[in-house]
């Protein structure tokens, strides 16, 4: 394995071109103090004084010890460290070719040794080609620093060396501007001063090289009060003289030395990159495009410089793709390939400034200091110089914002630049034609794939399911799969169960790592943060606690209290900076671990301003939920809630669709805000919301959402005034319960909810609890009882004078009747029922009765009307949403097809059922229908099951 340290420049090691992480500062010195006597003996006093000098610590020895230990480690066996005789020494069988320093005297000693210019200069040039800036940079102590200036000295000193040869081969001119400025530098230097004149006189430049003489002769008299040297003076006048031999004609030099060396800078691929091949493709794409569009633009983007911006949440991945990408494609970039950390979201450092990143790629294009000019804008015309018609890719890391990467940007259309930020820069997209690709989460396969190559295949194999619930619990984030992957490697004992149940318990702390800011997920999120006004900070933390798993602009302006324009403002800064994803129908979330940091800050806030954002949340939702349901069912007689707090204002909904259609959108929020709702003790939210809801839910099929609700509706009841809210939620409860075959429980909530009606003379209450009681009765197979209650609902609603809940009572009877076989008392009914239905407009009623009229028609024989009713009722029910009881239509209407011989109109109706069915998790149903289609055929009995008594008459 060829292992590579270098020390002219950043302290860095790689083994077969992979970067090796040697830790911090203090055990990179150490592996300095090794490499500077790379084959040789280090004695172990020497090396504790050359890394901490007078900062010695106590147990100095046993410290040292310790980083080369980790040092080993770290090389995995590719470099040797031995301890012989009290001391260490750094195994090396080849020290030129393992560490730069040696490799650079031994270089400069071999030209020193040519007795030929020609064969000094290659040996000089790779010298000073493996300075990458200031040497021994990311270490300090004392003997670094007196190491640092020894070297420099050894390093002009080549550079003159090398400039000697040059100006002897006559390659002067192409000197000037260098010595120009190494002689700015070191205006009292005599050598120095020579090879400027020699080299302005080369360039033709006679008058000018004279000219530096008297200078340099006046500034010598004045500070020293001496002449110039005698070797400068024999210089000067042989230039007097214009000597032929001062102006040889220029030798072309060498292939290898004639232009700039080839920068490498990538760092290492990541060991267990995995997956990511569609971005991987994207890419590739933006890197292969044709030119398209007009033909006669074709060209247009061939002559701009490729950018690709990967964007996405601190964690999710965007260097390991970024530096994945850039190792496969590294030989597309023969010029070379440049890297920089320009530091946007660090634990510690600010972003780095642009002139910095210039100033290092410069360094890197080995530009001699002395060429390298002091405005940033010059240095960045000097970097596109440097790149004009090379191929390089460029990789510019963690940038913060727009203006520190455009200096940065070369000029040749020929170059390839890759940036990652957490930033959506937006500037570089619309200016400079980047290409934007978000970063998401790793999906599944990928997911175990990370897990796989971290713990091997064999004990993700082993425990699927713990598997499983950790990507689950990790939700496909690259970062916590990571920790957690690292947390089980070095528990090799313990079962992946154990760990998953440790991450569900412990959730956001267990992905924390106090000491290791880079390996904890809530400090990479916290780096996003300081990039965000107050006001985005405070928005992000309440969206961490705010019900629900999305939300919405409206939502967001009554949780923050900002007006619409600011709180959009905020949703903004919070999606730039990849801490929230905007989705399709105006509706933004967070992954669930971001939403988990995010409700850490919340609780820095203080307490009151979080208990109002709450309140005027589930305010909005409620009051938004409430005006929704009463476009649903105008029929219905509801409880007014509480007024909203001040300044919020429901989302105003101008007609049914549009309220069914932001039900079904906040469908997870909505329930979400009860929960919240309990947990703040808003006792009458808790209720009301249920109420609010019960038309969707029943409409929908969502029946364990249903009873959910008002299992925690009923609890809210005992903290409210009104009596009514108890005898509700007992009746409303019972219909869910009967709903899902729950029947002693749903009997024992509809008997309290009748006593409780009848204590407080509440004959309305009595009435519904009534027909909830005829349904319940019905779902336990006894249709006398049911239709008993049935019987006295209608009486009491005619006392009552409610012609609209009249007719659902005359419904009620006729239905009951129609399965006890009454079909005359059952037909009168339902024709009177539907009578005042369509005169009232209560489509809800028409629907259920014409669906009771098809049944009565079906049973006697007289399947084409039976057709008709049924139709007429489906038509209605799509309308209003009502899928579950569309479910139950379409199951009823292939009874009569099937009756008339219309066997592939039974099949298409039962298999659309079949599926609602499922959907609803309706698997009884399910499997009824499943047997009805198994057994259509022309002898098919087309008798109809009993009908679900959900479906006749809702509760309302």
């Amino acid at each position: 394995m060829a292992v590579e340290i270098a020390l002219l420049g950043e302290v860095t090691a790689q083994v077969d071109r992979q970067q090796v992480d040697l830790g911090p500062a203090r055990q990179r010195c150490v592996l300095a103090a090794l490499a500077v006597d790379a084959g040789r003996l280090v004695p172990a006093d020497r090396l504790v004084e050359r890394v901490w000098g007078t900062d010695t610590p106590r147990r100095g020895r046993a410290t040292l010890h310790s980083h080369i230990s980790r040092l080993r480690k770290a090389f995995a066996g590719a470099l040797t460290i031995v301890h012989r005789s009290d001391g260490y020494m750094l195994v090396a069988d080849q020290a030129d070719q393992t560490v730069d320093l040696v490799r650079f005297r031994a270089l400069r000693d071999r030209a020193r040794r040519a007795d030929d210019d020609m064969r000094r200069v290659g040996p000089l040039t790779e010298a000073l080609a493996l300075w990458c800036g200031e040497p021994l940079t990311g270490v300090s102590s004392e003997w670094v620093e007196s190491e640092r200036d020894q070297w420099r000295q050894e390093r002009d000193a080549a550079e003159q060396d090398l400039t000697e040869v040059l100006l002897r081969l006559g390659r002067g001119e192409e000197l000037v501007a260098r010595l120009s400025a190494r002689a700015a530098r070191h205006p009292l230097d005599e050598r120095v001063a020579g090879q400027h004149m020699l080299a302005l006189h080369q360039a033709g430049r006679t008058a000018d090289a004279l000219a530096c003489y008297r200078q340099l002769r006046d500034r010598l008299v004045e500070e020293l009060g001496t002449d110039p040297g005698t070797a400068l003076q024999e210089l000067h006048q042989r230039i007097l003289d214009t000597d032929p031999a001062l102006t040889p004609s220029p030798v072309p030099l060498p292939d290898e030395v004639a232009g700039a060396p080839v920068p490498r800078q990538l760092p290492a691929p990541p060991r267990w990159f995995t997956g990511r091949d569609t971005e991987l493709a994207r890419l590739d794409e933006a890197l292969t495009a044709e030119p398209d569009g007009d033909p006669q633009q074709s060209g247009i983007r061939a002559a701009a410089v490729v950018i690709s911006a990967i964007g996405g949440a601190g964690g999710i991945g965007k260097t390991w793709l970024a530096l994945a990408w850039a190792h496969q494609h590294a030989e597309q970039f023969p010029d070379g390939q440049l890297f920089v950390d320009l530091h946007g979201f660090s634990p510690a450092e600010e972003p780095m400034a642009p002139e910095v990143a210039v100033r290092r790629f410069l360094d890197a294009l080995r530009v001699d200091p002395s060429r390298i000019p002091t405005d940033l804008d010059a240095q960045a015309a000097l970097y596109r110089s440097l790149g004009a018609g090379k191929r390089m890719l460029i990789m510019l890391d963690n940038a913060a914002t727009a203006d520190q990467v455009v200096p940065l940007l070369p000029g040749s259309p020929a170059c390839t630049v890759l940036i990652t930020s957490r930033i959506r820069l937006a500037s570089l997209i619309d200016r400079h034609g980047a290409r934007h690709l978000q970063l998401d989460v790793l999906i599944r396969d990928e997911a175990r794939a990370l897990l796989a190559a971290r713990l091997g295949t064999d004990r993700v194999a082993a425990e699927p399911d713990a598997v499983d619930e950790l990507i689950e619990l990790c939700g496909g984030y690259p970062l916590a799969l990571s920790i957690i992957a690292r947390d089980a490697a070095t528990r090799p004992g313990l079962p992946l169960a154990e760990v998953a149940a440790e991450l569900r318990e412990l959730g956001l702390e267990m992905l924390d790592h106090d000491s290791d800011p880079a390996a904890s997920l809530p400090a990479v999120l916290s780096w996003s943060l300081r990039r965000l006004t107050d006001e985005h900070g405070t928005v992000f933390g309440l969206l961490g606690i705010a019900p629900g798993p999305d939300t919405t602009l409206p939502a967001v302006t009554a949780l923050t209290a900002l007006p619409p324009a600011r709180a959009r403002k905020a949703l903004s800064a919070l999606e730039d900076a990849s801490l929230l994803e905007r989705r399709p129908g105006g509706r933004y979330a967070m992954h669930d671990l971001v939403r988990a940091y995010a409700a850490t800050t919340a609780h820095q806030l203080p307490d009151d301003l979080r208990e109002t954002a709450l309140a005027r949340v589930m305010d909005f939702h409620l009051h938004t939920a409430f005006a929704a349901d009463r476009l649903l069912d105008p029929t219905r007689q509801l409880l007014q809630p509480d007024p909203p707090a001040p300044g919020v204002h429901p989302l105003p909904l101008p007609d049914a669709a549009a309220a069914l259609a932001w039900l079904e959108a906040e469908h997870a929020t909505l329930p979400a805000t009860q929960r919240a709702a309990v947990s703040f003790g808003r006792h009458h939210v808790v209720w009301h919301l249920a109420q609010a809801l019960d038309t969707f839910h029943i409409r929908g099929g969502h029946r364990h959402d249903r009873l959910t609700a008002w299992r925690a509706a009923l609890n809210a009841a005992a903290h409210l005034p009104d009596p009514t809210t108890r005898s509700r939620a007992h009746r409303l409860l019972g219909g869910a319960c009967s709903q899902l075959g729950l029947h002693e429980e749903a009997n024992g909530h509809l008997d309290r909810a009748l006593d409780l009606a009848v204590r407080h003379h509440d004959p309305t209450e009595q009435a519904h609890t009534h027909r909830m009681l005829a349904q319940a009765w019905e779902k336990r197979g006894d249709g006398h009882r049911a239709l008993g209650h049935a019987r006295h609902v209608l009486d009491l609603y005619r006392t009552l004078d409610q012609p609209v809940w009249e007719a659902v009572a005359l419904n009620t009877v006729g239905w009951y009747a129609a399965h006890l076989g009454d079909f005359d008392t059952a037909r009168d009914h339902c024709h009177a029922a539907l009578t005042l239905h369509r005169h009232h407009h209560n489509p809800e009623g028409e629907a259920n009765t014409l669906d009771s009229l098809g049944f009565i028609a079906h049973r006697t024989g007289d399947h084409q009307q039976a057709l008709d009713h049924y139709h007429q009722a489906l038509t209605l029910y799509r309308t209003l949403g009502y899928a579950y009881v569309v479910a139950d239509t379409l199951d009823h209407v292939g009874h009569p097809h099937a009756a008339l011989g219309q066997h592939d109109q039974a099949r298409q109706v039962w298999q659309e059922a079949l599926e609602l069915y499922r959907q609803q998790g309706r698997e009884d149903d399910a499997t009824r229908v499943q047997r009805q289609l198994d057994g259509l055929n022309p002898h098919h009995d087309a008798d109809q099951p009993p009908r679900d008594a959900e479906s006749a008459n809702q509760p309302k």
